[in-house]
């Protein structure tokens, strides 16, 4: 999402940072590779559909967090189907933050 928003909406890290919740040295870190997994999501047309309306979620204000959250889970649920996840999740067949039924919500 970081990257959609630099080179398709034309922010600098700072303002995708800000859109995201993160620093902007995280912004730079998943940018160069440094932080996090890189999952080969880019090329699941779905994934990438959902990616987007999170974008224009998160760009709109106020920013409908219920909203943004019902479609980050979607796509979670979308690249675990599609076995896009990195290893820690596919070994782990319960979720890994304990507690958390968003998905199950209405």
């Amino acid at each position: 999402m970081a990257q959609n928003l630099i080179e398709k909406h034309d922010m600098n890290q700072i303002e995708a940072a800000k859109i995201l919740g993160v620093t902007q040295s995280a912004i730079s870190k998943y940018s160069n590779k440094v932080r996090g997994t890189t999952i080969p999501i880019e090329t699941v047309p779905k994934v990438q559909a959902l990616t987007d309306q999170m974008i224009t979620l998160l760009m709109a204000t106020p920013v409908q967090q219920t909203d943004v959250m019902r479609l980050f889970c979607q796509t979670c649920t979308l690249i675990r189907s599609q076995g896009l996840m990195c290893p820690l999740c596919r070994d782990n067949q319960t979720p890994v933050i304990d507690g958390c039924d968003f998905c199950n919500q209405p």
